[in-house]
């Protein structure tokens, strides 16, 4: 008789009995890598990507309703929400407390400045305001420390990218389902707003996770495609946005992402490139002093910053009276009485301001020159400890092109020593992360046996 060949068993039952957990590196390796590289530390990625998730404040308008942010983010239920946030943080230095003991120490002079902050009480306008305002942001400094301690760059970088994610993923989902919610109708009709109230809050955020998600490709290079990915989604938000700013920030970012890994590529690359961020910085000096109303053009404003001068106006005339101390810490745009100095910037701009739209005369406001010097030093010496880490090779992808942005954006918006806010908490993450010797993790994973020494 012929041999007859074996059967072969269906396909379709040993899909049956293959367990599930065994197809999924099969599906997904990427998937597994990520899960493999963060095993034992998915409790402080589960924290970290709460605390960021709730500074990010991309709940605030899903849940309160559209255009009612300024009155609510300062309510008590809003408060209260954010004590979690606070507890989230206070976890992740459970395990990296001897790492933010060194992070306090080396950063004595952002520390010294957050203290001021608490002593303006003794000039505020309204002292209880200042020391409730203050306790919130240290904590959401606090946050930052931790996130900073816990994590090294290439760990930090993923935690970043996976908040950034959701909020475009959340966005999208808004804009899709919920048309009337997630574009904005008013003013600029049509422009993608997401889960924030605001089109330039949406290009903002997705500004800086592009960076974020761009510094994750890079810091791991097994999951680029997935990071790189999220990146385009969030260029594309930042462009549906339709906001120029956030747009200028994209690219000042894109720059010096590329600029940091041409510089990685040798020492020719290095000098080329630093002849090419001195000459565009020789350019772009000359076209403000020559020729501003260009810029204002590619910036889509007109001279006035969208009636930000008649604001700095009225600021300068407040600071004139008191410029030593200012007024006190977070209280000058919620004290509406006719004789605080709210009132008075009213009249000079015409309309009711919710901030200084300005960091540094923010500073100036609240704690007077003395303040305003400090933060000076404090970010002069920011950039100093970026471009040195850098030269190092060991200042990660995202400091430097989050500098680069906050130092653009601070000029007109206002972020330094801002409460439950992501972009002060980033940050501080960066001035910790920059002052931080080595870029290590807060707590080293234990290493995994191999079969030979479990054997034994």
């Amino acid at each position: 008789m012929p041999a007859q060949a074996p059967v072969k068993a269906p396909v379709k039952a040993y899909a049956a009995r293959r367990p599930l957990h065994a197809a999924i590196p099969a599906i997904w390796p990427a998937l597994s890598a990520f899960a493999d590289d963060w095993r034992g530390l998915g409790v402080s990625l589960a924290l970290g990507l709460l605390v960021l998730f709730g500074f990010s404040q991309g709940w605030q308008c899903p849940i309160f309703g559209y255009g009612t942010t300024e009155p609510v983010s300062d309510s008590g239920i809003i408060r209260l929400i954010y004590y979690p946030v606070y507890a989230c943080g206070l976890g992740l230095a459970i395990p990296a407390w001897r790492r933010l003991l060194d992070a306090a120490w080396r950063t004595p002079l952002l520390l010294a400045l957050i203290l001021m902050c608490l002593v303006s009480v003794i000039w505020s306008i309204d002292p209880d305001t200042t020391l409730r305002r203050f306790v919130a942001m240290v904590m959401t400094s606090a946050c930052a420390y931790t996130l900073a301690a816990r994590f090294s760059w290439r760990r930090l970088s993923e935690v970043l990218a996976l908040t950034f994610a959701f909020l475009a993923f959340a966005s999208i989902v808004m804009v899709v389902l919920f048309p009337d919610k997630g574009r904005m109708t008013d003013l600029f009709p049509g422009a993608w707003r997401g889960v924030y109230d605001e089109k330039n809050n949406l290009g903002a955020t997705m500004a800086v996770g592009f960076v974020s998600a761009m510094a994750a490709a890079l810091h791991n290079p097994s999951r680029w495609r997935w990071w790189a990915g999220a990146a385009a989604v969030m260029a594309l938000l930042v462009l549906m946005s339709t906001s120029k700013t956030a747009l200028l920030s994209l690219l000042i970012g894109v720059a010096v992402i590329a600029a940091l890994w041409m510089a990685r590529r040798g020492p020719v690359m290095a000098i080329l490139v630093s002849w090419g961020v001195a000459s565009t910085l020789v350019t772009l000096a000359g076209v403000i002093l020559t020729a501003p109303n260009l810029l204002f053009s590619l910036l889509g404003k007109d001279a006035t910053l969208t009636g930000r001068t008649f604001i700095w106006d009225g600021i300068m005339r407040q600071i004139a009276t008191r410029p030593n101390t200012g007024f006190g810490y977070g209280v000058v745009w919620t004290t509406e009485d006719r004789w605080a100095p709210l009132a008075k910037i009213v009249a000079v701009a015409g309309f009711r301001p919710y901030h200084a739209h300005s960091s540094w005369l923010e500073v100036w406001l609240a704690l007077g020159i003395g303040g305003l010097v400090l933060w000076a030093v404090v970010f002069a010496e920011t950039w100093l400890k970026g471009l040195w880490r850098a030269i190092k090779g060991d200042g990660g992808y995202f400091a430097l092109p989050f500098l680069a942005m906050f130092s653009i954006e601070s000029l007109t918006e206002s972020m330094t020593l801002a409460w439950n806010d992501l972009r002060w908490c980033l940050v501080v993450l960066v001035i910790v992360k920059l002052s931080l010797k080595g870029d290590i993790d807060g707590v080293a994973a234990a290493p995994r046996q191999t079969s030979r020494q479990a054997a034994k």
